[in-house]
């Protein structure tokens, strides 16, 4: 009994981020209340208060979602390509592109938070959350590049950390306007090109 109570719980937790993800790329973050969220998840304002505080806790869960899936493919990255550090930068810097396009709660994800989020007092606490991420994640490509520049892979006269902020510009831009456009070119691919573009400036 007490085994189904929790999947009932996790069933229920999960049409709550399934209608608040909808919504929040339909109307924005704003517009969306909880209220709202409850209704298109076919189940009461109650509901979604004993599962989430706010619509902060809302956002911070999709981003959970995506990124367990996320680190597990690192990890794959990291084990197949464990000599290979120009490799593991490549692959990483691409996966974000490379899942957006048939992966529904990464893109619905991305939509969020490029363009339909205004990060405002409600929602600070949770700013704060993704710029942390953030900035781990740079740090961890910032100390790729650097494991490429001892290789020998990459130039070790350049700066790491400024390499790492540019790698993620492009891709972020890409992204961007990927979701703006998606018809406009295949993501994937030319993500894979311009990875591969920017990167090569560096080499020796």
């Amino acid at each position: 009994m007490v085994r189904k109570t929790k999947e009932e719980a996790q069933a229920t937790r999960n049409q709550l981020l399934d209608a608040a993800a909808r919504l929040f790329c339909e109307q924005g973050v704003a517009s969306s209340s909880l209220h709202e969220i409850a209704e298109a998840a076919g189940l009461t304002r109650g509901a979604i208060y004993w599962h989430f505080e706010n619509k902060g806790d809302l956002l911070t869960a999709l981003w959970e979602r995506v990124a367990l899936p996320m680190q597990q493919a690192f990890d794959e990255v990291a084990q197949q390509q464990a000599m290979d550090p120009l490799a593991r930068i490549q692959r990483k810097a691409c996966w974000v592109a490379e899942c957006i396009e048939t992966n529904e709660p990464v893109r619905m994800l991305m939509t969020i938070l490029m363009l339909r989020c205004e990060f405002t007092q409600e929602l600070e606490s949770t700013r704060g959350h993704f710029l942390r991420v953030r900035e781990d994640c740079l740090t961890q490509m910032a100390e790729e590049v650097r494991l490429a520049m001892q290789a020998g892979q990459l130039d070790p006269a350049q700066d790491n950390e400024k390499i790492a902020v540019g790698l993620f510009g492009l891709v972020d831009g890409l992204c961007f306007h990927w979701l703006i456009a998606p018809g406009r070119f295949q993501i994937a691919s030319v993500t894979r090109l311009s990875v591969s573009a920017y990167l090569a400036g560096f080499k020796p």
